[in-house]
């Protein structure tokens, strides 16, 4: 990622429904959510939510996938990961000590070689 992508997928996430509708696709992971659900579960119309979906999608944090007569939307966790590694690149100057506290709170909170029901999860 270079820094015009920073600040184009910064920029798709610097407004309030839109953040709320990356997170809210996070939440949803691959198996996705449709643009009037989403638009329900936000609490917009669906014309807005379908602007605010082709920001976060030209931004590479979201992609649409046709099914049927709706469009099933999945946030893109390799660009999340992407810019996130660019933020941290060169944390604290490589003292890890110094990052630990930033690495834990992004490990998963339930590693995916555990067998862990949804209730278990301290996520």
């Amino acid at each position: 990622m270079d820094t015009l992508d920073a600040i184009a997928a910064l920029a798709a996430l610097a407004q309030k429904t839109r953040l709320e509708t990356f997170r809210l696709l996070v939440a949803h992971g691959p198996e996705g959510l449709a643009a009037g659900e989403a638009a329900r579960l936000v609490g917009v119309p669906q014309n807005t939510m379908s602007a605010h979906l082709s920001v976060l999608a030209r931004a590479g944090l979201a992609s649409g996938d046709r099914q049927s007569r709706t469009i099933a939307y999945r946030a893109s966790l390799e660009r999340l990961r992407e810019l996130t590694v660019y933020l941290v690149k060169d944390c604290c100057g490589g003292d890890a000590a110094l990052c630990a506290p930033l690495l834990a709170d992004l490990a998963p909170c339930c590693a995916p070689a555990t067998k862990v029901t949804p209730d278990e999860c301290a996520c």
